[in-house]
């Protein structure tokens, strides 16, 4: 299987949770692709990676986060 063939899903700032968060699996995967429940940190560099499945979440173009730092 090629990189090519690994999904990404764009996010919008109402998608993430808590401190620039989301949670993979998401609610529209199937259920035969499940895993335990990771929440990934989009807010370094746009995006981040789910470590089980590779699936690649990234914060949509002019989306912004409102981060507490």
């Amino acid at each position: 299987m090629s990189e090519a063939n690994k999904s990404v899903v764009e996010v919008t700032a109402q998608d993430v949770q808590g401190p620039g968060v989301v949670a993979c699996p998401n609610p529209k995967m199937a259920l035969w692709s499940n895993h335990p429940k990771v929440f990934i940190d989009i807010t370094h560099e746009g995006g981040g990676k789910c470590p089980y499945c590779g699936t690649v979440y990234q914060l949509k173009a002019g989306e912004v986060l409102h981060a507490h730092h």
